[in-house]
């Protein structure tokens, strides 16, 4: 009898390791908020590492290559933070500040991010600023060490320091902005790119979209942001709410979106700067942004068309060329007015974005490796197609290196199926003699 319960426990044990390789979890499903319910908070970067700015460069705690950090900034406060850079690749350090929903801002309000050296000569910065939208939202920014063989400053390895500044006006609300921190580091060209900015490139106005809009919910972050193709995508957006979006877009292509609200029965009052449309690089620089009122009636804005993707665009002062400057995901946010509410109510209203891409994909400059977040892979497309986040796409790609291990290992799935029956005939058999 012992010997028949130890076959029963090695057959039970056998066959819950093949129920245990066969559980496959499903994406998570997106936020919406119903009428009166508190808006999504910000989806921040689940991998994120919290790490405190230090009030002086000689206290800065480092930042890592290809990693997400969090951290807080108070009023007019100041943070400083280490990288430890090389001669030869470029750096981008950026910056998503987060207010508090519903926050008091005025229109100089915002941040500054700047890359120093041990000199404190200043490398590259950006700014973000509330400007005419004055009312709480995340905000996008870098700061980038650009090598030049012909450049004096900031081309030497060693210690850079990355500063935030942020700016508050009197009557502004003085709480902490949450911050989220990403360093990217661009990889080397097989060879110089090229650099001389084309005077003519088409700027026209796409023909207008036309057909009946998909559904497509944003996300409630840059982590979580909800991918787009060339298309129509229909959205709920609430007074207040940000909503997050990606588009993958190659070297050569070409960007172009408008976003439409649609009208409401609820009122007639004009509210200024209603909606703000932003679109940010795949280092999330900013790159252009446009706002557009409303008073019931459906209201249009047209964001673009940008410069095709290049890499001479790096070349140009003006912020919108200068941030089509490798492919990449490209992300665009819309936030509605949270001033809408008094008139219209705090229930959703609908968003419609048209979003054209132009242009077959071309070669790019021809990176020395691995070019990370700056390319478009067949993998990005096709999570664009189904509309994946960025996180949701990540965990899928973790189960698919999962069930190939499992395919690759010395016994699979069917046969740990066929021993697990096999074992529970020998018993059964046993049992009947």
């Amino acid at each position: 009898m012992k010997k028949r319960v130890g076959d029963v426990r090695r057959a039970g044990a056998l066959i819950a390791a093949v129920a245990v390789v066969g559980t496959v979890a499903g994406p998570p499903a997106q936020a919406r908020a119903a009428d009166g319910e508190a808006l999504p908070p910000y989806a921040f970067d689940s991998t994120a590492q919290r790490v405190p700015g230090a009030a002086s460069s000689s206290d800065a705690r480092p930042l890592e290559a290809g990693r997400t950090y969090r951290d807080t900034l108070g009023k007019d406060g100041k943070a400083y933070y280490r990288v430890v850079l090389d001669g030869k690749r470029n750096t981008y350090v950026s910056v998503v500040a987060v207010p508090k929903p519903g926050s008091k801002v005025d229109y100089g309000d915002g941040f500054k991010v700047s890359i120093q050296d041990n000199s404190g000569t200043e490398c590259g910065h950006q700014q973000a600023r509330f400007s005419s939208a004055q009312y709480a939202r995340p905000l996008a920014a870098y700061a980038r060490r650009i090598v030049n063989p012909e450049g004096s400053g900031c081309q030497q390895p060693g210690n850079y320091y990355v500063l935030v500044e942020r700016a508050t006006n009197a009557g502004s609300d003085p709480a902490d902005w949450e911050l989220e921190i990403r360093h990217l580091s661009e990889p080397l060209l097989k060879k110089a790119g090229p650099t001389d900015l084309p005077e003519a490139w088409p700027s026209a106005t796409p023909p207008p979209l036309t057909g009946e809009p998909k559904p497509r919910q944003g996300g409630a972050g840059v982590y979580d942001a909800a991918s787009l193709t060339q298309g129509e995508w229909r959205a709920d957006i609430r007074p207040g709410q940000t909503l997050f979006y990606r588009v993958p877009l190659d070297w050569g292509q070409q960007f172009f979106a408008t976003a439409e609200l649609g009208s409401s029965a609820k009122g007639d009052d004009y509210v200024s700067n209603a909606l703000v449309l932003s679109l940010d690089n795949p280092a999330l620089g900013h790159v252009a942004d446009e706002t557009v009122g409303y008073s019931g009636k459906q209201a249009t804005l047209a964001l673009g068309p940008q410069r095709p993707v290049a890499h001479e665009n790096r070349t140009s002062y003006n912020e919108a060329t200068s941030g089509m400057r490798f492919a990449g995901w490209y992300y665009l946010s819309a936030t509605l007015s949270p001033e809408l509410a008094a008139e219209y109510g705090d229930g959703p209203v609908p968003l419609t974005l048209r979003v054209n891409v132009l242009n077959a994909a071309k070669a790019g400059p021809g990176y020395d490796g691995d070019p990370g977040p700056f390319a478009v892979t067949p993998d990005d497309r096709r999570t664009a197609e189904k509309g994946s986040s960025g996180a949701q796409a990540a965990e899928e790609a973790e189960r698919g290196d999962a069930m190939r291990l499992v395919a690759t290992a010395g016994i699979g799935t069917g046969t740990m199926l066929l021993l697990g029956l096999g074992a529970w005939t020998l018993i059964a058999r046993r049992a009947a003699a």
